[in-house]
């Protein structure tokens, strides 16, 4: 099965190359990256046309910042792979463990996977508690309104395949794409599983961007995607 790798990416100029030499190193052989830039300001863009362009399948640029959830829709609208996997431009996901994620997608059991930050006995940095408890918030949240048992709604890590996610309208241009493409891949009744992954979490001063107001909109997301459609 070919895999479509999809990394949105704003402002990473510190982790794209490495994250990039990763992704390339994942143990999938026949995968396309795709790399859709957000309108990055910090020299990311000059990094991605030198060094990044020549040596993976297909980088795009938003003209203006939207936020993840557009350069989502961006990416997936290009895939070509049987499997399509999100992966963020940071370094808290480990590509090496792609396999593991996609794996009951290739043994035909499952049509979306998530990789679970709850579940898994590996590494893990401790971060924040606040905003652990904030994803696990959200996480029942959704769960009360979809019906199903998911650990770790907000993950990066979500594997689908293709057909799937080409099918669904993606409304939302910032983080409200995880609560929204959960509530919609349960209304499909897809089958749906989780897998322990590690996570090596990056501080706010190391770059990470998602904050309490994106936790507000992700309540706001989950009651209109699972309520209204």
């Amino acid at each position: 099965m070919k895999l479509s790798i999809i990394i949105p990416c704003y402002n990473e100029v510190d982790t794209i190359e490495s994250l990039i030499e990763a992704v390339k190193g994942c143990p999938v052989k026949d995968k396309e990256i795709i790399l859709v830039d957000d309108c990055s300001t910090d020299g990311t863009i000059d990094r991605l046309k030198k060094q990044v362009e020549p040596v993976i399948d297909k980088v795009l640029y938003h003209e203006k910042n939207q936020g993840k959830g557009a350069a989502l829709r961006t990416g997936i609208k290009e895939a070509t792979g049987d499997i399509v996997i999100i992966q963020d431009a940071d370094l808290e996901y480990d590509p090496q463990e792609i396999p593991t994620v996609i794996a009951p997608i290739v043994a035909g059991r499952a049509d979306v996977v998530y990789g679970s930050r709850f579940l898994s006995g590996s590494a893990h940095r401790v971060v924040y508690f606040w905003h652990m408890l904030g994803n696990k918030f959200l996480t029942f949240l959704s769960n009360m309104f979809t019906n199903i048992n998911l650990t770790d709604m907000e993950t990066c890590y979500k594997a689908f395949k293709r057909e799937i996610i080409q099918s669904i309208d993606i409304k939302e241009n910032r983080f409200g794409f995880e609560p929204e493409i959960t509530a919609k891949v349960a209304k499909k009744k897809c089958r749906i599983y989780e897998v322990g992954i590690s996570y090596y979490g990056r501080t706010y001063a190391t770059g990470k961007k998602i904050g309490w107001k994106d936790g507000l909109w992700a309540i706001r997301c989950i009651l209109k995607y699972n309520i209204f459609g």
